[in-house]
């Protein structure tokens, strides 16, 4: 891809500004609070921008405008618009409970619910699923783009992304990484706004993109259909998308930084709102480069890099180019603070140094993050062995995620369930979601294995309880000095989201 001077100069500037910021705003980061949880004072716009910013990365403007490119369509926005229902949930029925508690980590909560073994266990699967499988990913992903954009070598692109995002990560934690998501994010947006118009201008006009692609614009799918068929609606797409958006450190760290209970349920559904968003500046311009190329387009993921080099002008080029960058550090930024706290709180200091001070799990914390980066980019170049890195990622998460969900849900609403039943539920998991992946029946679409696996767990679990229920249900820690006040309209406002969500259902069905 042929960049001009002008593309590469705002590509260059771009970076080093949101660099810059972030460390600026992030200085001074002296207490374990501070580092890991940006001192609690994270307010609404900057927790909903963050959780976007770090949702959002190569994998949505080259996989799911790939996936609109191709015979699936618009049935990929189920990922988006189903996130704003669980968003809302997220908001109602997770954050106040989390933020009362004070805790730091989510495996944290399961102790104060469970055990400290119910906690060890969930630390370690997401120690090891963020490092081998989601840093890798996304370092590899974010070195391929490189390549096709700057020909710069693959194995270099990993090293030059983990180190750049790795330096600014380990200075200044949770407040850098928020900063630089809400730019990199802002950019981001925008930049996907601006290619849908000119998109829409190409094809001459909205009603002529509804028209010529009507057989594409559908998320209601057959059940035969190979791709997100209809039935994932019924379980199977709400299983990742709780773990994904209420239990994963990656992304909840930002909302267990909120200064109060009502700024984070505000941050969490000005998020949902852009999820509702995000088809139409993703998918659309997918399916936009199949009516405009389609005969030119042989590898579906390069349907939205070919887009913006037809499209952009130079200079705007540049500044989108480094916003997808940028996209690409956001989520490993957001994913080394977050190895980082769960390993520092959940392991170390919980099992090794419980008298540590703040001081030194701060100076640990950097340390392991600096670690974290070396670990990633080595196991990165492995990833090009892998058939499909989509099916690697996918397949390992399947495994731990429904056990997690199923705990989660049994610690929160079911006050009796004892700590047998949550250890028992999560290691369950993976030999479940394992007979159903790979016994020799015919397969079903992943996210409805994951669904199975969590009906599953949760039955045993619903098992174990009733036979050993606990005798007194267990209370859970209150911080007294964090503001536990609902945001006034919250539920009027989830309502609102949620009608909005089933309305575009609707529309597109």
């Amino acid at each position: 891809m042929h960049l001009t001077f002008l593309d590469t100069l705002a590509f260059i500037a771009f970076i080093l500004l949101v660099i810059g910021i972030s460390l600026w705003n992030s200085r001074k980061e002296d207490t374990s609070e501070d580092y890991f949880l940006a001192g609690r004072g994270l307010t609404w716009w900057l927790v909903g921008f963050s959780l976007i910013a770090s949702n959002i990365s190569s994998e949505h403007f080259v996989g799911q405008a790939g996936k609109g490119f191709g015979p699936s369509g618009l049935a990929v926005a189920s990922f988006e618009w189903i996130a704003a229902i669980t968003l809302v949930f997220v908001a109602i029925f997770f954050l106040p409970k989390f933020l009362r508690s004070g805790i730091y980590t989510i495996p944290e909560f399961l102790e104060y619910r469970y055990n400290p073994t119910a906690r060890a266990i969930m630390a370690f699967f997401m120690m090891l699923a963020y490092v081998v499988v989601a840093m890798a990913t996304v370092l590899y992903s974010g070195a391929i783009a490189l390549k096709a954009i700057f020909g710069i070598d693959t194995l270099l692109g990993i090293w030059l992304i983990g180190l750049l995002a790795g330096a600014y990560t380990i200075y200044g934690g949770l407040k850098a990484v928020v900063w630089s998501d809400l730019l990199q994010g802002a950019a981001l947006l925008l930049g996907g706004v601006i290619v849908t118009i000119l998109g829409f201008e190409a094809v001459g006009g909205v009603g002529s993109f509804l028209e010529a692609n009507a057989d594409r614009l559908h998320v209601i799918m057959p059940a035969d259909t190979p791709d997100y068929p209809w039935t994932i609606l019924l379980v199977g797409i709400w299983v990742p998308n709780l773990f994904y958006w209420g239990l994963n450190q990656f992304i909840t760290q930002r909302t267990l930084g909120s200064k109060s209970v009502a700024e984070g349920q505000k941050g969490i559904l000005f998020a949902a709102m852009i999820k509702l968003l995000i088809p139409f500046i993703i998918v659309f311009p997918g399916i936009m480069a199949w009516q405009l190329y389609g005969s030119q387009i042989t590898d579906m993921n390069e349907a939205y890099p070919v887009l913006m080099r037809n499209l952009l002008p130079a200079g705007l080029r540049g500044i989108m180019f480094a916003a997808l960058f940028g996209a690409v550090m956001s989520s490993l930024d957001s994913m080394l603070n977050s190895a980082s706290t769960i390993f520092t709180i959940d392991l170390y200091k919980r099992h090794w140094k419980p008298d540590a001070d703040p001081q030194k799990l701060v100076l640990f914390g950097r340390i392991m993050t600096g670690v974290f980066v070396l670990i990633a980019c080595l196991w990165a170049p492995l990833l090009a062995n892998m058939e499909s890195v989509f099916d690697y990622v996918q397949t390992f998460w399947g495994f731990i995620s429904p056990g997690i969900v199923a705990v989660f849900i049994f610690g929160i609403f079911i006050k009796r369930t004892p700590s047998s039943a949550a250890v028992t539920g999560m290691l369950s998991s993976i030999p479940i979601y394992a007979v159903l992946t790979y016994a020799p029946w015919p397969g079903l679409d992943y996210t409805n294995n994951m669904g199975i696996t969590c009906l599953l767990v949760m039955l045993l679990m619903g098992i174990i309880t009733w036979l050993k229920p606990l005798t007194t249900p267990v209370e859970l820690p209150v911080r007294t000095d964090i503001d536990v006040t609902p945001s006034r309209g919250v539920k009027a406002w989830g309502l609102s989201i949620v009608a909005v969500t089933v309305l575009l259902y609707i529309v597109f069905a």
